[in-house]
């Protein structure tokens, strides 16, 4: 839809919008705004790099919500999503409705599963007996008392929320439910009874999320909602024109996560009891024999990846689909006399072992672009995962052939350019249209297509066409942060201690007087660590995993001397501006386990395209960690402190240069001497404060 003449210029509406949220017009915020406005209208599609501070969700919004035709927002984190809904679009469609002279409506849109399902509240959980109502509410109140149980009272609570509530969303729900709470008042879209057949209908949470969702001009939803909207060929999203991926550096992880199938023992068995009183007796012999033969099979897995379906579990898996597709037969339709209660235990039922099949028949397919392996877990035991060799078409063929897309992150940018996350999401080297690097950026080796390998076949003509752009930040990071490479440290091995890199550590965080986040390739190394540090220094060390994540996170801020140490979550997780954080320790690159069964897979099959395997996967795997890892330092215009890697190859290696690209322009030193006289004048002098 074509702006007409008098509209205002997107100039004029991002000076609106900017001073709505009170905040200060950035060039790199303007730059990104013109840029997606021009894609847009191209029809093209952007990769915008643009650093923390730079105000890229007003850099996006503006001009998507100038151009008038319908938006969807897709964003990874529950943080983001809520500033978009809560405080960025409100404040934003205020300002812009004088000039635009309409109201944008916007909404939020998840999966099923995210909202309260009141038939299954009200009526209770359908039981694996297959032919009860499971409800500790009513089992406490025919007992003449309250709930006990954690569960009992969390479904109490759930159940005063539920008048509450005008979304019945569960990121609504604070405090937050267990996993477990929370599957006893939802359903997944193949156990939901349908609007038309449910008593509460009319009432239903997601049906009115949807509804809300086709009336907006702008829908926020997440990762995995757009992921099952290009994939599994059923749309849940209105017909849309713009695509906005926001955190777009975690899309082809979650887009994979979505796309993976699992078969565990325990959810075979759930599935079984589930059905089994539901259907005849030979077909309920049937699929108990089935499943009783995959269980016996899984006691003897061992974790890894397997190159070709064993025999033995070919026959079981061969078993378990065709018995599961008598049950999911026998289960098909309810009958007339049937009720509502009947259908929910029905549809659940079917909802499992519709999983089941479909999982063993992909085993079986064998397809060369999936990859097949058993996990084992201490706790849960044995599973069967299959997931996509890569993801890269589907998104290209999905993503990109209907709408202009834009996607944003402080990290697109690895080694120096964006071809790698381009490739990886479906976006070919042939039809790139411009991009904008920083002056003296370092080319990929070799074969650094990207995770998902080398580009393809095909017409440049006929391809997507895109541009890559990289905005900058408003901080000046040479002035406010120090990469330190620990050159003189011993390489870290597989196994044993460092002690030397202890040592360091120790030296560092005294220097710093605490104020550390500590980054971790594994919970035992974080582990490890923080008795050490524990033992020889007299700050606070907290660790993941003795808490909660944001009750840490809280802790870390508000103790200056604190030190947080931790493992995936903390390297992308964490915005902690100010003293409390003048130094970010990584102890080694975090490349993927060798042993890795996807990681591996993509990696050789780069190899057998005739690229460089191990840039393409492991070196741009841990290139994105440790940009967003050393992106935890410098939050705000007044912070400083270090980046130390406690890793000797990111200085000696060939591909250290690489890795070093990706991270912040940050002044670069192996002088651990420097390093600690720069912590200790930084704690002394008080800066870091982030004003």
């Amino acid at each position: 839809m074509s702006a007409p003449s008098g509209d205002p210029s997107l100039s004029d509406l991002l000076h609106a919008a900017v001073g709505a949220v009170g905040g200060t017009e950035r060039p790199g915020q303007t730059a990104m705004a013109g840029a997606v406005a021009e894609a847009i209208a191209d029809g093209t599609h952007l990769l915008a790099q643009a650093g923390t501070g730079t105000g890229k969700s007003l850099g996006y919004l503006v001009p998507a919500l100038a151009q008038g035709e319908r938006v969807v927002v897709a964003t990874a984190t529950l943080a983001l999503q809520r500033q978009l809904v809560e405080r960025d679009l409100p404040r934003l469609t205020d300002a812009l409705h004088p000039l635009l002279r309409r109201r944008p409506e916007f909404a939020t849109l998840k999966g099923r599963s995210n909202y309260l399902c009141l038939h299954r509240l009200h009526e209770g959980v359908p039981s694996d007996d297959g032919d009860a109502l499971f409800d500790p509410l009513e089992a406490a109140a025919e007992a003449g008392s309250g709930p006990t149980s954690k569960l009992g009272k969390d479904l109490l609570r759930m159940r005063d929320w539920a008048d509450e509530t005008e979304t019945g969303d569960r990121d609504a729900l604070t405090p937050g439910v267990s996993d477990k709470a929370w599957s006893q008042v939802s359903v997944s879209s193949r156990e939901c009874l349908g609007a038309t057949r449910c008593a509460y209908g009319p009432e239903c949470f997601a049906e009115a999320a949807r509804e809300r969702a086709k009336l907006s001009d702008v829908i926020v939803t997440n990762h995995a909602l757009l992921a099952i909207d290009a994939l599994e060929g059923a749309p849940v999203l209105p017909e849309h024109e713009v695509l906005i991926v926001d955190e777009a550096h975690e899309l082809v992880s979650r887009v994979t996560g979505v796309a993976t199938g699992e078969l565990a023992p325990g959810g075979v068995s759930r599935a079984v009891r589930r059905s089994t009183k539901l259907i005849d007796e030979k077909a309920a012999d049937q699929l108990m024999a089935a499943g009783e033969e995959f269980e016996r099979v899984m006691e003897l897995a061992l974790p890894g990846r397997l190159e070709e379906v064993p025999e033995e579990l070919a026959h079981a898996l061969a078993l378990l689909r065709d018995a599961a597709r008598t049950a999911v037969t026998a289960l098909g339709g309810s009958r007339e006399s049937s009720t509502q209660d009947e259908d929910a235990v029905r549809r659940q039922a079917r909802a499992s072992v519709e999983n089941v099949h479909d999982v063993a028949e992909r085993v079986l397919a064998g397809s060369e672009y999936d990859v097949v392996w058993y996990e084992r877990h201490d706790r849960y035991g044995a599973s069967l995962r299959v997931a996509p060799l890569n993801v890269s078409q589907q998104l290209g063929e999905k993503l990109f052939a209907e709408r202009s897309v834009i996607l944003t992150s402080a990290t697109l940018k690895l080694g120096g350019d964006f071809h790698g996350v381009a490739a990886s999401v479906g976006l070919r080297r042939e039809a790139v249209l411009a991009e904008g690097a920083a002056p003296g950026a370092v080319a990929p080796a070799p074969g650094a297509e990207g995770p998902d390998g080398p580009d393809g076949g095909g017409e440049a003509e006929e391809l997507p066409r895109w541009r890559g752009l990289d905005v900058g930040s408003p901080f000046d990071y040479r002035k406010q942060g120090i990469l330190y490479v620990a050159r003189r440290l011993s390489p870290p091995g597989r196994e044993g201690d460092r002690g030397d890199m202890l040592d360091e550590l120790a030296e560092l965080v005294e220097a710093a007087g605490g104020r550390t986040l500590g980054l971790f390739s594994s919970m035992r190394g974080a582990r490890a660590a923080a008795e050490a540090m524990r033992g020889r220094l007299d700050v606070p060390v907290l660790l993941q995993g003795e808490d909660t994540l944001g009750e840490l996170i809280r802790a870390f801020a508000e103790d200056e001397a604190t030190c947080l140490f931790g493992t995936l979550s903390l390297w992308q997780g964490v915005d902690v501006p100010g003293p409390a954080c003048q130094l970010v320790v990584m102890d080694r690159v975090p490349f993927p386990r060798p042993d890795d069964p996807l990681m591996s897979a993509r990696q050789r099959a780069v190899e057998k395209a005739g690229g460089n395997g191990f840039m393409a996967v492991a070196a741009t795997h841990a290139a994105l960690l440790m940009a967003q890892g050393a992106g935890r330092l410098v939050r705000a215009t007044g912070d400083r402190g270090v980046v130390a890697v406690l890793d000797p190859r990111v200085a000696t290696a060939r591909y250290g240069s690489f890795l070093r690209a990706s991270m912040p322009d940050f002044w670069f030193t192996a002088d651990g001497a420097v390093v600690r006289r720069s912590l200790a004048a930084i704690n002394t002098s008080g800066e870091g404060s982030g004003g």
